[in-house]
Formats: structure tokens, sequence, C-alpha cells
């Protein structure tokens, strides 16, 4: 395989050319020899946030220092300088002029007043300022705060030199001369000590990241403590050029989330829909366009992709995931080229920070239950491990339209993953581990036994195994924490047998993924650079009735992005990066993504650049295969997947994001646009009800995707978040320009949460408009459904209460669909299922009617 492989690069020099060029960026950028003898210090600079980093490390922008980092969550600042050229005390006294101080000296008073507010270090208000901002991501585990004691006529005054330490620790934190603290979460408990010379040790129970003030009254008791800051459930990444929706574990809490694909019901960037009547497979919507267009990774590693697609979302548990990271629009190289709508990325639970048990259980009326069970275990100070098992099952046949067929499958699906952590403290760290899947699911009629095929009854079978494994391998460099190299690998084998009715498809997909990074910056911490090499290798093999399809797909690659900082109002990433697929050559991908904050508080970002991806034709259509539609290819290139090209997007978008106060509170109003173009698309044209074909574009085919959202806290504890959106999908049916069916114009959301002494409210509304179906205009009167469906709306709502002493039970009930709207008739000829005119995929709304759930989540840390 090698040799072909190599094989194929000769008569390509120019290309060849391109990514050699890269390849030896890589290599040469980690031989940069220091040509002068440098030194490095490390000491502590005041500060609160990402522009104090921005202006500190600006200001170290002097001859005779090489570089200079200086991280937020430590307030310590690394310089590595020649003191031949540049003395300690001017590096001192700069960082004081503009108005840090620092170890060695302070800043004066008009240079210390003339920051912006939010940088100003000396307001209790703004410590921890960077855990409201979200930045850095790695300060979610930390707890600041402010220490203060009370006199008798109630003068408040900072408690310097306090002692701040978690109960069963020898080391903690002091308060510094205004008081301010911050200290690491620990695993093994979350009372935290305070003391100070001359007043009584007390302690308090700390559940969550934020900000704590902390009020010693003259007695010496400890009598007030105010959570007067937390970490938002949702938030938009303000900082950097990459515009990312992280969605933090609390926000899935505010739904039932068993899976990934019900991750988004609180959050209305992402639509989730049935793909048909009788799979139960859930499909995603982003910028108007199929889940197929969204690289969808888990903790940068490739998540549900190929034979994956339409049943993936299911087998990521709800209660594993620790965040989401949403991004639209074209992402960074480093992750590859298949991202056209844009990427999700999942992070899952971490054994060296996780609870050590947590056991979530839930059960709805329809039967479906779900068990799910996450252990964490410290062995010895480096090493830590996880455990993550889920278990989800239904047995009862619903039907509630009363069609004569399952309204969801039944079936049980058990997937497990196990993990490891290595960290040496010294810059070393390792993760790897194993996941297993497997899933069996029959559908189709009410009375279909799978055990007798023979009988005159449409049913379906769908049996997953899937098994993977992945590792990553990071190192810091001592004392130059802005440089690393890190090694992504995982490996995996899926495999499908399934049958529709009298339609037959197995398939089996076996992946290899490599991917090797190298980070650093050229002189200063203004121009950063990653660059690295890649490799992807995909075997499929498939059966469809009785034609196989198989082919090779490996794609060796090299990329390089650069971003530049220019100012704390402006920030570029441009990357590129240059693959070859031995089915369709090569091929270059450029991104540009920038920022630029014109006035503190509004932030503009502008993004463009390239996609590509191989369609996995079968496997993202198997809600049409459930149908008596004839499936037919309309492309025969040999050499080719399925005779058909890559597809390949341009992608462009513009975003604003303004912070306001209102009602004194924080608020936020975000606009953005995207439109995607492309080029080859496989077009799924459904528009003869007899047929299903698949062929590449010949014509035009675009998204327009605008919304708006708007985030606010009217009254305290009330989180409100309210959007709409504008869809212009289009594509070329035959010779006709038609708008893309089943996807809605107009989309409106809204979503209100809750929280009073320890009870959770939260209620969200849909509001989906419009949308086209594909004529049945062919078929006979009976069979004919409207070509336009209604516009409906959905509610969902859940309410939660925390219990014990430390709060570590909670449950929960709720409802889905609460309105008890749902498609009635979504199931063509139900009536004759091996007739010419069954179809179960022509679904435009809920398939299911109200549904009442109820669970509890238990934890021990």
């Amino acid at each position: 395989m090698l040799h072909k492989l190599f094989s194929s690069f000769a008569g390509r020099p120019k290309p060849f050319s391109k990514l050699l060029f890269l390849v030896c960026i890589f290599a040469l950028s980690s031989f940069s020899a220091d040509a002068q003898k440098n030194i490095s210090d490390t000491f502590r600079v005041e500060g609160v946030c990402v522009s104090c980093k921005n202006r500190i490390e600006k200001a170290m922008k002097m001859k005779g220092i090489k570089t200079a980092v200086w991280e937020v969550s430590t307030k310590m600042l690394a310089v590595n300088f020649n003191p031949d050229i540049i003395k300690p005390n001017e590096i001192y006294a700069k960082l004081a002029e503009v108005g840090h101080d620092n170890a060695f000296a302070k800043a004066t008073d008009a240079a210390y007043e003339a920051l912006p507010e939010c940088c100003l270090y000396k307001d209790p208000a703004n410590e921890g300022h960077f855990l409201k901002e979200g930045i850095p991501e790695t300060t979610s585990d930390m707890v600041s705060g402010v220490v203060m004691s009370e006199d008798n006529k109630g003068n408040f005054t900072p408690l310097a030199g306090a002692t701040i330490l978690w109960a069963g620790q020898s080391k903690g934190s002091f308060a510094d001369a205004h008081g301010v603290f911050s200290i690491p979460r620990v695993k093994t408990g979350s009372r935290l000590i305070i003391s100070f010379s001359g007043y009584q040790s007390d302690s308090l129970e700390v559940k969550e990241p934020g900000q704590l003030q902390v009020i010693l009254a003259a007695n010496g008791q400890l009598k007030d403590i105010k959570i007067t800051a937390k970490s938002r459930t949702t938030y938009i990444n303000t900082m950097g050029a990459f515009r990312s929706v992280m969605i933090n574990s609390k926000d899935l809490l505010k739904a039932a989330c068993c899976n990934l694909s019900e991750s988004f019901e609180t959050n209305p960037s992402v639509d989730v829909s049935y793909a048909d009547a009788v799979t139960g497979s859930k499909q995603i919507q982003l910028l108007g366009l199929s889940g197929n267009y969204t690289l969808l990774t888990v903790e940068n590693l490739p998540g549900p992709r190929g034979l994956a697609t339409s049943l993936g979302l299911n087998s990521i548990a709800g209660p594993w995931i620790e965040s989401i990271q949403l991004s639209k629009g074209t992402g960074s190289v480093v992750n590859g080229f298949e991202s056209i709508a844009g990427q999700i990325n999942v992070e899952l639970k971490k054994p060296e920070n996780s609870e050590k048990l947590y056991v979530n259980g839930y059960i709805n009326q329809e039967g479906k239950t779900d068990v799910n069970v996450n252990i964490a275990q410290p062995i010895g100070k480096r090493w830590s491990t996880g455990l993550l098992i889920h278990d989800d099952f239904l047995t009862n046949k619903i039907d509630q339209n009363k069609d004569g067929f399952r309204d969801l499958p039944t079936g049980n699906l058990f997937s497990a993953i196990n993990r490891w952590h290595y960290n040496d403290d010294k810059g070393l760290m390792i993760q790897f581990g194993a996941k297993a899947l497997i899933d069996n699911k029959v559908g189709g009629e009410i009375n279909f036994d799978k055990r007798d095929k023979s009988a005159p009854v449409y049913g379906l079978g769908i049996d997953i195994s899937r098994y993977e494994g992945f590792a990553k391998i990071g190192y810091v460099f001592p004392g130059k924490k802005y440089k690393s190299i890190g090694l992504q690998l995982s490996a995996f084998n899926h495999n499908q047998n399934s049958f529709f009715g009298l339609k037959k498809y197995d398939a089996v997909q076996s992946n290899i993924y490599s991917n090797l990074i190298y980070q650093s910056i050229i002189g200063n911490s203004n121009h950063k650079f990653r660059t690295g090499i890649s490799f992807v290798a995909d075997k499929y093999n498939e059966t469809f009735e009785i034609k196989n399809y198989k082919r090779y797909e490996i794609v060796p690659g090299a990329f390089f992005e650069y971003t530049y900082d220019v100012s704390d109002q402006l920030s570029i990433v441009a990357g590129i990066r240059e693959d070859h697929n031995s089915l369709y050559g090569w091929f270059t991908t450029p991104r540009l993504n920038a920022r630029y904050e014109p006035i503190k508080g509004t932030v503009v970002r502008v993004s463009a650049g390239r996609g590509q991806r191989t369609a996995n034709i079968f496997a993202e259509n198997m809600g049409v295969l459930v149908s008596a539609r004839e499936v037919n290819l309309l492309s025969t290139q040999k050499g080719k997947a399925y005779g058909l090209n890559p597809e390949v997007s341009w992608n462009k978008g513009i975003s604003v994001d303004q912070k306001m106060k209102l009602f004194t509170r924080d608020a936020m109003l975000s606009l953005d646009y995207y439109r995607n173009d492309f080029q080859n698309q496989i077009v799924v044209d459904l528009e003869n009800p007899r047929e299903i074909n698949f062929y590449n574009l010949a014509g035009k085919s675009y998204s327009n995707s605008f919304q708006a959202e708007f985030n606010f806290i009217p009254v305290r504890k009330l989180d409100v978040r309210v959007a709409y959106r504008l869809f212009d999908v289009k594509s070329t049916y035959g010779n006709e320009l038609l708008s893309k069916p089943f996807t809605a114009r107009n989309r409106a959301f809204a979503n209100f949460g809750y929280e009073l002494q320890g009870w959770k409210f939260d209620y969200t509304v849909n509001y989906v408009g419009e949308k086209r179906i594909p004529s049945t205009s062919a078929n006979p009167v009976k069979y004919q459904i409207p070509g336009t469906s209604p516009s409906y709306m959905t509610m969902n709502a859940q309410v939660s209460k925390s219990l014990l002493k430390n709060k570590n039970l909670e449950v929960y009930v709720g409802g889905e669909n609460l309105t008890n709207y749902f498609q009635k008739d979504v199931i063509i000829a139900a009536d004759a299922p091996f007739g010419n005119f069954f179809d179960a995929s022509m679904i435009w709304g809920p398939i299911t009617g109200r549904m009442i759930y109820a669970g509890f989540r238990f934890k021990i840390r």
C-alpha cells in the first residue's frame, strides 16, 4: 500500500513541493537557534483579564527581550532576556509604567487609573474577571475571591496575608495586599478553610468555580459569604479570531440530555430532527445544512463520521459530556479540511478532575430507560483513570398515530469508554483509552418479529458494533510555556448489518488517524504559529442490495497556521493546508479568520475559507432507504467514491457580538451571517416520488444563514436567551433551482432559566416555519401530501431539585413537546409497505407527541 502511495507522488513536483515546503517549515522551526545567551525569570505581575495579558506582553516588546508570556490564571510573567542588553530593573519599571504592579515596582496612581475599567485589578469586583470572560478554558477549576474584615462601624478592610486552603491539604494560597486570592479546586473535597491571625478559623462549602466575597466579623467569626460571580452555562468566546459558542455541563442539565443529539435543545444555533419515521436516527442542521457538513470531533479527534454519521449522535451519552465548543464557518486548518458549515467539538469528562462517582438514571412515559455511570480514580500522584458507561433500552412498541408502525425502534444501545491520564508535572502529558459500542435496533410494523422474516410484515433491523482506540501525547517545554508539541492518534472499526424491508445494507469501515502539531512563537507572543503533518486512511466495504462498493481513501497532508495579534483590538489567523487524496489527487485548503474590537465591548469577526469532503451516500441518507424508491447513482466515474466527485464549498462569514448593560446587569447581542457556495455538491434528489437520485451538482447551490441572538438577565437569577434565524438554502435539482426540502426559512427560539434555593426551572420554546416538501403529485391522490408543511411550535420544560446536605443528589422531572404537536401521517402508504408508493422519509415535524420523563443525578466528589 505504501509503495502505491509514494508512487502517486511522482509526476506532481509542483504540488509535492508545497507539501515538502510545509514539512520543512515544521521540521526546521523547532531547531531555531538562539543567537545570544539569554536568561529566564518568572515573577508576579498584577492583572485580571486577557486585555491585561495583551498590554503586559506588548510592553515587553523591548530590545533585549526575546519572549514574554503572562498567564491570566497564575498572574506570573515568564521573561526570556539578554542581561547584557536590558537590566531586570528596566523590565520591572516598564511594567509599572503601563499600570501593572509587580513584585519589584509599583505603578503610579495615574498609570493605574488610566487602565480600562475591566483591568482595575485592585477592584475586588474585577478579580476573577478571566472566569467571566471564559478565557482561558483551564481556569474553570479555579476559585477566586476577596477576604475582608468588618469592624463595629460597618467598615471593611482587606485582610492581606489571610490563609486559604482546602480541608485535608497542606498547601494553599494567601490573600494579597488587596485581600484577593485564587486557589485551584481539588478532587478530594469542597470545604475551603479561611484563617487569619487574630480571627477564629472557619470554613465554607464551595460547590462551583466562581468569585467569593468572604467577610470576617469584628468578633472573629466568619460572618458572610457571597458568590458575586460564577461561570455562565453558555457564552460566546469574545477573545481570539475564532468565534466559538461554549456550552458547559450545566447547560446540558437544563434538559434530560440522554445523548449528544439532545444536547442542543437549549441552544438556538443547532437544529435536531428525526431523519425518518422508522429508524429513530436523528440529524443535526447547522447554517441550514445537514450534519454531514459539520465537522464533529471528540476532544479534537474524529467523532462519528463516515458510516456513523446517521446514528453516531446517539452513541455519545449526555452525562459523559463536560463541555461543547460550537464554531460556525471555517475553522482551523489544524483540525483538517472537512469542515464546511462549522465544527462541533465535544469535551468528555476527564479522570483527573471529574467526580469519583456519577450516576444518572432516566425513564420516560414510553418506557425508554437510560443508565449512566461515570467513575474516576487517581492512581498515585501522576496517573488517573476513568470509566464511562452508558446503557439505554426501549422494549415497548409505541404507536401514537395509530398507523401500525412503531414510532421508535425497540432495542438496546450499550457504549463505554475507559481512559487513562498521565502528567509528570514537568511538561509531559499522556492520554489514551478505548471505546466500545454495541447497538441493536428493530423497527417497522408493530407485529414484526425479527426472528421470522418470512411473514409478509414490514420490518427493519440495524446491528452495529464499533471499537476504537485513541491516544494524545503532549509536551510543553519547561520555561517556555508558549512552545509545545503534540501527537493525536486514533483508530476504529465500524461494522453495520441492516435491512429495510426487502432492502439490505451491510457496511464495514476501518479508519486510522494521526495529527502531529508543533506550536511556538516568532520573536514574541504577538506572532504565534502552529504547524504539522496529518494522515487519514479509510477503508470502506459496503453492500447495498446486491451491489458492492469498495474504496481505500488515503489522505496525507501538512498545514501551517500563523496568528498575528496586532494589538488588543486586532487579531488575524491565516492558515493553509496541502493534502493528497488517493482518489482525487492534490488539493489546497486556505482559511482566514480575523477579530476586530473597534470599541470596548464590540467584537467584529470575519472568516473565509474552503472545505472539502467525500460523501458517504448510503450511510448519510439511511432515512431515505425506508421507502419503495429506486436508488440511482447517475455517475459512473471509475476510481471515485460511488463514481462521484468530492464536495467542495467556500464559506464566508461575519459576526458582531455587542456587550451591554441592561437592568444594571450584563447582556449581549450577537448577530452573524454566513454564506456557503458549493461546487460538485452531491445532490440528493427526491423530486420524483418513485426515485432517489444521487449526482454531482450541475448548476448553483448555496446557503445563506442569518442569526440574531440576545442574552440578558431581567431579574436576579433569571437567564433569558432569545434568537431568530433566517435561512435561504437552495440547490439545483435537475435544471431547476429549488429550496432545500425540509429546511424552514424562519425559526425562532426562547429559553428561560431560573434558580432558587436548590430549585432550577427551565423552559424552552421553538417556532419552526414552513418547509418545502418534495413533490408527490405523481402518486395516486390518496398517497399525495401538500408541497409545504405548516409552521408549528414546540415547548420543553424541566424542574430539578438538589437534595442531601452536600447537594450530591439531584432529581428532575420534565416534558418534551408539551404542545403535543406531531406529524400525523408520517408514512405515505403505511397500509401497503411493500407497494410502489411506500415512503417513511418525508418527515417535516415531530414524529411523537407529548413525552414526560423523570430521573436523578447522584455524585460523589
